[in-house]
């Protein structure tokens, strides 16, 4: 089966803001980035199921691309960022942002997940989408999400992981 991951478009906070599972408005440059995203999913189409976070920024895109009753799934949803949510990362005044950044691929950040959390979520999905009959599905969801899927798949390990971050709008394919 192949899985279409969409990363959905800029959102309308600061740059440098942890928002992870906060549901943060799009930026006003939507429309441009979501036809853009459009476009770039024409040679995946059609699809078989869509999935989508339950976050107004991934439901968003998706009806933008024209489904706009997707199958809303918690485990797509972002990172819990806990009590660093809706902070700028510059301003926390927190003692273990600094061991977090060291490893934030195995840390949890306070009151929120670590990334194997994240992992788990994501590959219990992606294990009970396999047992479907589907031959192509799009998942409308996140950076974190997408990352999660990748890694699930194989395409990349976890030392280099984010460095196949992509942008928004952007689009990542796995084959389950």
């Amino acid at each position: 089966m192949q899985v279409i991951l969409i990363r959905h478009t800029s959102v309308a906070v600061p740059r440098g803001t942890c928002y992870g599972q906060t549901d943060v408005p799009v930026s006003d440059t939507f429309t441009d980035e979501a036809a853009l995203t459009l476009q770039g999913l024409q040679p995946y189409l059609p699809v078989d199921a869509v999935f989508s976070s339950p976050l107004t920024r991934a439901r968003k895109l998706a009806a933008y691309c024209g489904y706009p009753s997707p199958t809303v799934d918690d485990r797509l949803m972002e990172m819990n960022m806990g009590k660093w949510e809706m902070q700028l990362y510059d301003k926390i005044q927190d003692p273990c942002l600094q061991e977090w950044y060291k490893d934030y691929m195995h840390l949890p950040t306070p009151g929120g997940e670590a990334f194997p959390d994240l992992m788990a979520r994501v590959g219990a999905f992606l294990d009970e989408l396999r047992t479907a009959s589907h031959e192509r599905v799009a998942i409308f969801a996140h950076g974190g999400v997408l990352i999660a899927a990748g890694l699930y798949a194989g395409l990349f390990d976890e030392q280099d992981a984010w460095d196949h971050l992509a942008p928004f709008g952007g689009i990542m394919t796995i084959e389950l």
